[in-house]
């Protein structure tokens, strides 16, 4: 498994007083949907990870869409920091 390094995105410091912030969030999910999609390249029929995928992927969607409603520069700079798309708009 490919080891990234998305720790300097934010750094340790501001994590340690704001656990709880969305940005926080969205870096924990992206990170784990990372390491799932890696390890389901080798384990590809491994369900019970998709299904995990799947629920990691809606949570940070939904947080995504919490913070484009509330604040849409945080979202883009939040968006274009973690190299991931855009939500669709319905």
């Amino acid at each position: 498994m490919k080891k990234t390094s998305f720790i300097s995105v934010i750094s340790y410091e501001k994590n340690e007083e704001n656990k709880g912030s969305v940005e926080f969030q969205v870096f924990c999910f992206t990170n784990k949907i990372r390491r799932l999609t890696s390890h389901l390249e080798l384990h590809k029929k491994d369900y019970s990870s998709q299904r995990g995928l799947r629920k990691i992927l809606g949570k940070r969607q939904r947080v995504l869409a919490y913070l484009s409603k509330k604040n849409g520069i945080r979202y883009k700079e939040l968006i274009s920091r973690l190299n991931i798309r855009e939500l669709k708009t319905r």
